[in-house]
């Protein structure tokens, strides 16, 4: 296999893979939180650090960790990051922390996170699994500011609790439909820039797939 230059590694997770635009990864968080641009950029700076820190853990423990419950001390490891992440946020955020609500703690399970750890870390070095994270982090938390914005504007008038205009916002865009139109029109948005091209049609099988070694299913040729 070739081995990926260190920028591409980085940029990787931005456009090409992005882990909600264009893997469609994590998006119960995305459609929870980016009723507010700086919720979106909270939470997205909050998977980030899990995600960084994460990588290189798992990386440098790849060798000690058993095959067989590589699983467990993965979650293991991930929970004790969040654990750490959300008494910061606690600390320092405490606004932030009320608005993010049960989904700071979530992202325990978020399976970008789980995903880049049994895809990546675990078969990388401790640089290219930092990268990785980094890489996977930023187009996570893009994607949701992005949201955000959109959906703050659009319908509540504000941006970052800035008011911006004085007649009445479209209120749906605070709610569920409201969120998945505008997920879907940055979705269409990125497959237009790119056109088409931002992952080929083979990388939707199990092997492209970032939690493929999590459900079994590539093994078990149920793909």
């Amino acid at each position: 296999m070739n081995k990926k230059s260190k920028l591409s590694i980085l940029l990787n997770g931005i456009i090409k893979e992005n882990p909600v635009l264009v893997l469609v990864l994590g998006t119960c968080p995305t459609m929870a939180v980016t009723s507010s641009a700086i919720n979106g950029l909270g939470m997205g700076i909050a998977a980030t650090a899990v995600l960084i820190f994460s990588n290189i853990l798992i990386s440098a423990l790849k060798k000690v960790i058993p095959d067989k419950v590589r699983i467990p001390c993965y979650i293991v490891v991930i929970a004790g990051l969040v654990t750490i992440v959300q008494y910061l946020v606690k600390a320092y955020a405490s606004d932030l922390d009320k608005s993010l609500g049960v989904f700071l703690p979530l992202i325990v399970v978020n399976c970008i996170i789980l995903g880049r750890a049994e895809m990546f870390a675990s078969k990388n070095s401790v640089v290219d699994s930092a990268l990785d994270g980094m890489g996977m982090g930023l187009g996570f938390t893009l994607a949701l500011f992005m949201m955000g914005v959109i959906r703050e504007v659009l319908g509540s008038g504000t941006l970052l609790g800035m008011s911006l205009y004085s007649f009445d916002p479209i209120s749906i865009f605070k709610l569920a439909p409201g969120g998945f139109f505008v997920f879907g029109c940055l979705i269409a948005l990125v497959n237009k820039l790119t056109k088409g091209k931002a992952i080929k049609k083979k990388e939707f099988s199990c092997a492209g797939c970032p939690s493929a070694g999590i459900c079994g299913k590539a093994e078990k040729g149920e793909c």
